[in-house]
């Protein structure tokens, strides 16, 4: 069993929540997380100081296997000649040194992706031809069995009751590349609106006897929620086992300040393959 702590759009700046990432990093120790992922938005204006804030708190969670992708807001984004030249520099000095990246666990791997575009698509994103090619590497070879957990910034499908969900362009490219790598789960973020679900509920595409369990996180700890969750923090536990894969989704609650599980959501595996319960 493999238990996963999604936390996204941390967005520290002015919009980060100080009690709340309190909150965070108590949950964090207390709920004893295998690995954590963060996928993006770590800063809200990718400034140093920011970056600076982020580390420290990064510094304090639990030590175990971590995968961060950056998001749209960890590139400048009115700082135009440091965006054209090093987009990615403060990032790679203060939280991860690849864009890129592949984690080998006792049941499965997990490949991170960079999806900013900062110079064509800095809101929505892009994953290139040659990042898709990344994760094919990164999941060839794996034995039978193992999970195959991609990890991103932005949204691949569209989010239930909520007018601003156009997914990242070429999504449907990115999940029919992902349904070949028979992927499990992707989790990402971006909307600062949490949702799971299916990409064969919204997407049959070519290979219908295999689908992704998409996990999306909405912002953390920052003030910045969006439609159902909007004035909310959340984040997801994501645990992996023999025969199934669990989500549950945890939001923060000012009366206890703490966070508390608000959902949960069960796909059973078959034969390798997920299925919805």
């Amino acid at each position: 069993m493999t238990k996963i702590l999604h936390l996204s759009d941390l967005h520290f700046g002015k919009h980060f929540l100080p009690v709340v990432g309190e909150a965070v990093l108590a949950q964090a120790e207390s709920l004893s997380p295998d690995i954590i992922v963060i996928s993006g938005d770590f800063t809200h204006r990718a400034k140093p100081k920011e970056f600076e804030a982020a580390q420290k708190f990064l510094q304090r969670l639990p030590p175990t296997p971590r995968v961060f992708v950056p998001g749209n807001h960890d590139v400048p984004l009115y700082r135009f000649w440091e965006r054209l030249l090093n987009p990615h520099m403060l990032y790679q000095n203060y939280i991860a040194d690849s864009l890129d990246s592949t984690l080998s666990i006792d049941n499965g791997i997990i490949v991170g992706l960079d999806s900013t575009a900062p110079y064509s698509a800095i809101k929505n994103g892009r994953l290139s031809r040659r990042q898709l090619q990344f994760c094919k590497q990164a999941f060839t070879g794996a034995p039978a069995g193992l999970f195959k957990v991609v990890v991103m910034h932005h949204h691949l499908v569209p989010a239930p009751t909520f007018e601003r969900t156009r997914p990242m362009p070429q999504a449907k490219r990115a999940l029919e590349a992902f349904t070949r790598m028979r992927v499990d789960v992707v989790l990402a973020g971006h909307l600062h609106r949490a949702y799971v679900g299916h990409s064969l509920d919204v997407y049959a595409g070519e290979n219908r006897d295999h689908g992704i369990i998409i996990v999306q996180c909405g912002t953390t700890t920052s003030c910045r929620g969006r439609g159902l969750e909007r004035e909310k923090n959340s984040f997801n536990l994501v645990t992996l086992t023999a025969t199934d894969i669990q989500v549950e989704h945890y939001h923060y609650s000012e009366h206890n300040a703490a966070f508390g599980p608000v959902s949960q959501h069960v796909f059973r595996r078959q034969s390798g393959k997920n299925l919805t319960a």
